[in-house]
């Protein structure tokens, strides 16, 4: 190879490929620690394929350009590149042709998502379903940081900076999480098990670690003292990565980890809204006749649920949230929610009429649900629903207007004969507060002559669908109060008579069973009439709202029971003699005072929307006001270093492409001589190419540019005009010396001389100006008594930096 060759090759070709297998193998290893934070955020790996391909992405980026010795501009516009051409496939696979190909829609959630993801992924309660956009965070984060956390490793000599933006990923991933971590101590020890044992191996393999080779004196003491260290670097890293597995497990955190989305949007909390039964008798006064809904596909015999309420407090019966990880806990929708589950698989379509409230009409165990509409976005991020107690909530509230499609499955019905043999299961329910104290042996007596667990669940429910009477307490119905607290459930039981509807009985059971430790709760919804059971489309409204028990039996899930009295079994006179059995009769205390029959207020369940907001649109703006600054904020810093990149390369494409082609030589040596002075040369202003040529093999230490000169000199001062070959190899031999002139000199010595301005004023107004003080300036001081005279020349000193 010739010495020109040797010099103007890169310097990365020198780099062991040891070295370079090292460097990616441990960016590999730290951006795979990041990522692994993002588990909890999806609720499981559906978000690696995006995450690791914008990994590899980024890595294979930053080598090619390493190996290449591209430069900033270039590794840039490659990055948004491939953040286009790849981002159908890993982030938006649903909108991508093929899954591939990107579609123009999908080109458009790629360039909007660059800044919406963020806010959505924020505004969003965790887990959260890749298939609504989530999967652009994982792929652009991992995709940039890898690219610098790369390049860096790659190209300097100390590969310490590129930790810097690796446990910047880090923390990000955490910010962005949710406030259960995925495995917090394997990262912490991996991440840093990784970053010393990389930076160790690095450091013994430098060939500067020592002034003299041990080696070259005692090859075999050289071993010996290699070795030594590696065991001695191993036996710090196990003890260190041991004493922080064994300290973080004695010592778990006692405050919960607060992330971003705890700022922004506040936990989800059922609490939040009152409970689904407290509207029974509302709809049931108000709705008679209303269109509150219709669905479509419901099979018969099947049966419409808003809520599955398991915990008593004594005023109202509630739905319970278990918390994380629990089976009756509320996530945000996603796809095959109940993978599972066993039945007749079902798609039922619902269209909202004059219903409105935040429990969102379903059935069975849903896998998924498809909302269409104006409010579609809004009610898919803000619907969550929980597979333990089959229940969901849209906290924007459904109003009419609003449709939805839901995949689900209805569980099979089984007859008494199929449960005789079948035990209670044990789910943990919350215990009853404040129930009425007569419960207890009440409860006793009834199943007294029980002996399955189907039995006693059927005793419960004879005694109060046989010996109640059945009353909305409507106008021209018998006096039946609303409502289910204690008072009301011990005066159904207590008085002389059973009076009531399903809200009072399901209630009263439910309250029952838990005296006796069996596990049930009470659900309100919609079943249509036997003469409507089938049909092809349900229209529900005031009538047809019930409330029954579901009982949970082991190997069977929950069974559905009716305590409720039929509606045409009603009492012919209020004063009428006290029931047959008066056995509970014996147990209860003195009755309390009368209370009025006026209907007591119940909360309504059309709250307005914006009171559950928490001026959502509000935090929006201000994340794309502070987005939007920020963008602004980096747009301005960088434009100076944009604006000056773009001027060098236009000049250079103005000399390459000149008219004729003596002309483009001559702009060939123009442009090695810019570099030159960006990168530090001396030229003086109107010397000969070959005068520019010693200076610049002087300054530089690049004695090729002598020939080269020689060559411009002849090809454009020659006979004939040079051939376009000619041109091609000139500036073929241009960009090597100039490449020469970057791999001599350390990174940020290349980034100082790309973003230099020397070259682009040599021979302005402003430089002659400059020029001409100094000149000025130099003769005044040859000129004043006292000062040392050049004593060669009166020529003004060489240009300084």
């Amino acid at each position: 190879m010739s010495a020109s060759a040797a010099s103007a090759f890169p310097a990365s070709s020198t780099i062991p490929v040891r070295r370079w297998i090292l460097d990616i193998a441990a960016v590999i290893v730290l951006l795979g620690v990041s990522a692994a934070g993002f588990w909890p955020t999806f609720a499981g790996p559906s978000y690696l394929p995006a995450a690791i391909g914008g990994g590899l992405l980024g890595i294979a980026i930053a080598a090619v350009a390493a190996w290449r010795r591209w430069g900033i501009l270039i590794i840039a516009g490659l990055t948004v590149l491939a953040y286009f051409v790849f981002g159908g496939a890993f982030a938006l696979p649903h909108t991508a042709i093929v899954g591939v190909i990107p579609s123009l829609d999908t080109l458009q959630q790629l360039a909007v998502g660059v800044i919406t993801s963020w806010k959505q992924l924020l505004t969003t309660v965790a887990p959260v379903s890749g298939a609504d956009g989530f999967l652009i965070v994982p792929f652009l984060l991992m995709l940039i940081v890898a690219v610098i956390t790369a390049s860096l490793a790659l190209r300097l000599a100390h590969p310490a900076w590129a930790l810097i933006p690796a446990a910047l990923l880090l923390a990000v991933v955490i910010a962005l999480g949710t406030p259960e971590p995925a495995v917090p101590v394997i990262q912490g020890t991996v991440f840093a098990l990784a970053s010393i044992s990389w930076l160790a191996v690095r450091q013994i393999w430098a060939p500067q670690n020592a002034a003299v080779s041990v080696g070259e004196i005692d090859p075999a003491r050289a071993n010996h003292m290699r070795m030594r260290r590696l065991l001695s670097g191993a036996v710090v890293l196990a003890v260190a990565a041991g004493v922080g597995v064994s300290t973080s497990a004695f010592t778990a955190p006692t405050q919960v980890r607060h992330v971003l989305r705890d700022t922004i949007i506040p936990p989800f909390n059922v609490r939040d809204y009152p409970s689904a039964l407290q509207s029974f008798r509302g709809h049931v006064r108000d709705d008679g006749e209303s269109t509150l809904f219709t669905v479509r596909g419901l099979p018969e015999g099947a049966r419409i649920r808003l809520a599955a309420m398991d915990e008593f407090d004594g005023q109202v019966i509630n739905v319970v949230d278990g918390g994380p990880g629990s089976s009756s806990a509320f996530t945000p929708i996603r796809s095959n929610m109940s993978p599972d589950v066993e039945g007749l698989p079902v798609t039922l379509k619902v269209d909202i009429d004059a219903y409105s409230g935040v429990w969102v009409p379903q059935a069975g165990l849903v896998s998924e649900f498809q909302f269409s509409g104006d409010d579609a976005d809004a009610l898919r991020r803000d619907t969550f629903y929980s597979t333990g107690s089959g229940t969901a909530v849209a906290t924007s509230g459904l109003r009419k207007g609003d449709s939805y499609t839901v995949q689900t499955t209805l569980p099979a019905e089984y007859s008494d004969e199929q449960l005789a043999e079948a035990e209670f299961g044990t789910v943990r329910l919350p215990k009853n507060d404040n129930v009425p104290e007569e419960f207890t042996a009440l409860a006793a007596e009834i199943v007294s002559e029980a002996e399955t667990p189907i039995e006693h669940v059927q005793a419960l429910a004879t005694f109060l669908s046989e010996d109640g009477f059945f009353s909305h307490g409507l106008q021209g119905e018998v006096i039946s109060r609303s409502g289910h607290t204690s008072e009301r459930i011990s005066t159904l039981i207590g008085g002389d008579q059973m009076i009531g509807d399903d809200e009072q009985y399901a209630v009263t059971m439910a309250l029952l069973a838990g005296e006796l430790g069996i596990p049930a709760r009470v659900v309100m919804g919609f079943y249509p009439d036997e003469e409507q059971d089938g049909a092809a489309a349900f229209t529900a409204t005031g009538d047809n709202i019930h409330a029954w028990v579901e009982v949970n039996f082991d190997g069977f899930g929950w069974v559905p029971f009716d305590p409720t009295p039929p509606e045409d079994q009603v009492p012919n006179d209020q004063n009428t003699k006290p029931r047959a059995d008066p056995k509970p009769q014996v147990l209860q205390p003195p009755p309390p005072p009368q209370e009025p029959v006026d209907l007591p207020p119940t909360l309504p369940d059309d709250r307005e929307a914006e009171d559950e907001s928490l001026n959502i649109g509000g935090i929006i703006l201000a994340i794309l006001a502070i987005g939007g600054l920020s963008l602004a904020i980096i747009a301005l810093l960088a434009s100076p270093f944009i604006v000056i990149g773009a001027w060098k390369a236009s000049r250079r494409r103005s000399r390459r492409t000149a008219e004729r082609t003596a002309d483009r030589i001559a702009g060939g040596w123009d442009e090695l001589t810019d570099r030159a002075i960006d990168y530090g040369a001396r030229l003086a202003p109107g010397a000969t190419r070959g005068e520019e040529a010693v200076l610049v093999a002087d300054s530089l230490a690049v004695p090729t540019v002598t020939a080269l000169a020689d060559r411009a000199d002849a090809e454009v001062f020659g006979p004939r005009d040079p051939s376009a070959e000619d041109v091609d190899a000139f500036w073929k031999e241009v960009d090597e010396i100039v490449v020469g002139l970057g791999s001599e000199a350390g990174f940020w010595k290349r980034t100082r001389a790309r973003l230099s301005l020397r070259s682009l004023l040599v021979g302005s107004a402003l430089s002659t100006g400059f020029q001409g003080l100094k000149t000025a300036a130099a003769a005044r001081v040859r000129r004043e008594p006292g000062t040392i005279k050049n004593s060669t020349s009166d020529a003004p000193e060489s240009e300084t930096p």
